[in-house]
């Protein structure tokens, strides 16, 4: 009988550890003065949130990812959209429609998590600014197992970004958002295409440079993993925008 019941108990662990890994919670808070859309862009036919949604200034709202979900989530400023969900934004925009089916067009700060499967699996997790900066973001681990790091880019890099890379707010006149390298000039130097298609030949530039002094443990260009790239296993995620405005 006793045998029986330890046996039972090792099974009851073992069903309640998975459960407890079977599902992610991503909670997304605004901490911006200003009203944001998050877009959400899923790397499989788990669609979270319906692609996108507004969020007040102060607001939050969660999100649960299945094992094995990987997807990125940024923010949209200076959107309008009408009763049927169409409309546009000033940065970030994903096809004219609030909810996303699409990525956004950049410049945007990217949120990128690849969920871990099994009980032991380990989460990925990045904020990227390869594509761009638009708005602070912060990435921090609820709970969990690992090395479970804060990752995220909490600097206004508006203020400090070339004038050769700005995307101007065309009603009131400021900084939108910060392009890429990449995006600006097109040149396989700062993409990191054809002859500098590899991290050996791919270097850091002085506008990736710009991006990595602000914010050193968001991805500054492709090659950027060694300081970029998180792991934690078990965790949810709190994702902030404008963290340091909260």
């Amino acid at each position: 009988m006793a045998n029986f019941s330890s046996a039972l108990i090792l099974l009851f662990v073992f069903i309640t550890s998975s459960i407890a890994v079977s599902a992610t919670v991503f909670t997304l808070q605004n901490s911006c003065p200003y009203t944001i859309w998050p877009g959400i862009l899923s790397g499989n036919s788990n669609t979270l949130g319906d692609g996108g949604f507004p969020l007040t200034p102060g607001a939050s709202k969660q999100l649960t990812a299945p094992q094995g979900w990987s997807g990125r989530f940024w923010a949209r400023t200076g959107c309008s959209f009408d009763s049927s969900g169409k409309g546009n934004c000033v940065t970030g925009d994903c096809g004219g429609v609030l909810k996303c089916i699409g990525g956004g067009v950049p410049p945007t700060t990217l949120a990128e998590f690849t969920v871990g499967t099994g009980v032991s699996g380990k989460d990925f997790y990045d904020v990227s600014l390869v594509d761009g900066y638009n708005v602070e973001m912060g990435i921090k681990p609820q709970g969990g197992s690992g090395d479970c790091k804060y990752a995220g880019c909490v600097a206004d890099v508006n203020a400090v970004c070339p004038n050769e890379l700005r995307i101007m707010d065309p009603k009131t006149g400021t900084v939108a958002a910060c392009k890429s390298a990449c995006a600006a000039f097109n040149s396989p130097e700062f993409c990191c295409t054809g002859a500098h298609a590899t991290p050996q030949t791919c270097s850091p530039t002085r506008y990736s440079a710009m991006f990595k002094n602000a914010c050193p443990s968001a991805y500054s260009y492709a090659y950027d993993d060694a300081t970029s790239t998180f792991t934690c296993a078990g965790a949810n995620y709190l994702i902030t925008f404008c963290p340091t405005r909260s």
